[in-house]
């Protein structure tokens, strides 16, 4: 099934944005583990919409309730099953489109997938409501990672043409992360986050929507963690990261700007520090060489796109006469998805670097 990934933890989310409810089911989680419940509430707040405008007008408590695998805060090792209720639907705003295919959404390719039964309200099982639970997951991994070391944090590198500062590849430490995590506008330079604040009123005002990139680090990961081929690091964040619906690129280190160097440019010479730890001096390999961790920093930006729904008028086909209309798209949409995105690549890369670590000696 698609919406189950299965690489040493098994995370499989269900539900659709208009139903009774979503949730997640995290198997092959270690048993023992302590989950701070307020923490894990606080990471999840950080995907809830905002009151800044900024943000879609749904508001959904998104409070988890755990059904099995984990007693008194700490896992059993058995299915760790959380539900999280749908409260505040509205569900009438589609009824008017349910045979229309929206622009930029995957309606189309749904009702072909699907045979015309897929739950189109809201987006179903296709819409960014189901990245809740791809948080609670990553929550619970993150706090599992955190307690030996490892910590993941990202930011808005940029909305629009509007561009935060980037974190140092090389330097970037766990205070680094902190200083941003539990910003209301994650970004590092508060005065470009005002700007990028008011590029999405303006266009929310004009019924636009915009996108942008989220930078994302994690620090402290062991080097030798991976393998080459098809079970690498980038290739389990990647299928992670591309779960996340509006996902459209990414790209680890220096990533495309590496096809512009030679290759003394892009190399990252490695040396020896006074700790006796092995160390490269930039970091263009974004800390993963030959899909297994190098020690370094591991480095992402994740490109997303604007949001689909927005209130202009839009041509597009009707799906059950085959004749072309021009669509209005009414309801409460996000003007820029990009702030309530950044926690869910965090959740992504936890959730894959708990999968490589289980394999670690002595984790």
């Amino acid at each position: 099934m698609s919406s189950i990934w299965n690489n040493r933890i098994s995370v499989s989310i269900f539900g659709e944005s208009h139903g009774p409810a979503i949730g997640v089911i995290i198997d092959n989680l270690p048993p023992g583990e302590y989950i701070d419940s307020e923490e894990l509430a606080r990471f999840m707040a950080r995907r809830a919409p905002k009151k800044d405008g900024t943000t879609t007008s749904r508001s959904e408590k998104d409070m988890p309730q755990i059904i099995s695998g984990m007693l008194h805060e700490r896992t059993t090792g058995t299915p760790l099953c959380a539900f999280i209720q749908n409260t505040d639907t509205h569900s009438g705003d589609y009824s008017n489109i349910s045979k229309l295919a929206r622009p930029g959404h995957a309606d189309y390719t749904g009702a072909l997938r699907y045979k015309g039964f897929n739950d189109v309200r809201g987006g179903g099982h296709f819409s960014g409501r189901l990245t809740a639970p791809l948080c609670f997951a990553g929550a619970v991994c993150g706090q599992i990672l955190e307690r030996r070391g490892i910590y993941t944090g990202g930011h808005i590198l940029s909305v629009h043409n509007i561009k935060d500062s980037a974190f140092d590849y090389v330097k970037v430490t766990r205070e680094d992360i902190l200083k941003v995590r539990y910003k209301d506008f994650p970004v590092i330079n508060d005065k470009k986050g005002n700007l990028m604040k008011a590029d999405i009123q303006k266009a929310r005002m004009g019924c636009e929507s915009l996108g942008g990139i989220i930078e994302c680090v994690s620090v402290n990961v062991p080097a030798g963690i991976g393998s080459p081929i098809f079970d690498g690091l980038e290739n389990s964040i990647a299928q992670l990261i591309f779960g996340i619906p509006a996902v459209k690129g990414l790209e680890f280190g220096a990533g495309f700007e590496t096809a512009k160097m030679v290759g003394s440019q892009n190399n990252d010479d490695f040396y020896v520090d006074e700790r006796g730890h092995v160390l490269t001096k930039t970091n263009n390999h974004g800390g993963i060489l030959g899909g297994i961790s190098s020690g370094m920093p591991i480095t992402l930006r994740v490109a997303i796109k604007p949001t689909p729904s927005i209130a202009k008028p839009q041509e597009t086909i009707n799906m059950k006469d085959m004749s072309n209309e021009i669509l209005e798209i009414k309801g409460r949409h996000d003007p820029c998805i990009v702030p309530r995105a950044v926690p869910c690549v965090e959740s992504a890369v936890n959730i894959a670097l708990l999968s490589h670590m289980l394999e670690y000696p002595n984790f």
